[in-house]
């Protein structure tokens, strides 16, 4: 039900770099993580970035919407000085940039779809799930001749709180495993991830309790927590049947804690 990483790190690198940089990654590899999380938007002429914010302001210097923004208005601006002097220099990727790192440096992906906008929702599905797609073409043909094969464990998962935008990537790169994002999880959860042919649910684990995941579990899906940065609620989730969880303390909890 869960053949990926159990451990991951959020948004690249936790709280200790840039979120969604390649400075991230590098700081999660330098703790041993080989697994990370990090979210996908659109800019206004449609280039898929890594981006947890709809608007400028927070990590990246600036005023105005991400999704009212072109690539090459944001491309050299600042990303690194807002979090610490020494990531002074850092700029966002593209989605594309942090692919080729992540598949250069063996860093497995659960790639988090968030539409800047209502109106993206559709798009950034589709075009996130294309561009992951390509990269993963071999092992997604092995998967096909060889559904059992080892090639599963290889894949990205897309994940999204929209399912307009999960939809999306259902259609456009089908073979690729899906989980969907609740905050809360709602009485017809498991109508949802039928539809979307998903293979996880991804909650808070604030709002989970045991009754929750075991009823997860018994339907025979994936059960994914965000974001866990206490060893102990990590062991308390995982004897609920949680499968893996990211944090932000890739310094307090170890990348082989499960």
């Amino acid at each position: 039900m869960w053949p990926y990483p159990k451990v991951l790190a959020h948004r690249g690198g936790g709280t200790l770099a840039p979120e969604n940089t390649l400075a991230g990654f590098r700081t999660g590899l330098q703790f041993g993580y080989r697994a990370a999380e990090f979210d996908v938007m659109l800019t206004r002429d449609e280039v898929p970035i890594l981006m947890h914010d709809p608007k400028r302001g927070r990590t990246l210097p600036g005023e105005g919407q991400i999704a009212e923004t072109d690539w090459a208005q944001l491309r050299d601006l600042e990303a690194g000085a807002w979090l610490n002097a020494s990531f002074a220099g850092e700029r966002i990727c593209t989605l594309e940039q942090g692919l080729d790192f992540c598949l250069e440096h063996g860093i497995w992906m659960n790639v988090e779809i968030k539409p800047g906008a209502p109106e993206q929702a559709r798009r950034t599905g589709e075009l996130a799930a294309l561009a992951v797609g390509r990269r993963f073409t071999a092992a997604l043909e092995a998967l096909r001749d060889n559904p059992a094969g080892a090639q599963a464990a290889t894949l990205p998962v897309l994940s999204s709180f929209s399912f307009e935008a999960l939809m999306a990537a259902r259609e456009a790169a089908p073979d690729l495993p899906r989980g969907f994002l609740v905050d809360v999880i709602p009485a017809d959860w498991q109508a949802h991830l039928e539809q979307l042919q998903a293979v996880a649910l991804h909650t808070s684990h604030k709002n989970l309790t045991p009754e929750l995941a075991g009823q997860v579990k018994a339907a025979g899906y994936g059960l994914f927590c965000y974001t866990v940065n206490d060893a102990a609620r990590a062991a308390q989730i995982k004897e609920w049947g949680v499968d893996a969880f990211c944090t932000d303390r890739i310094d307090l909890i170890a990348a082989d804690a499960w």
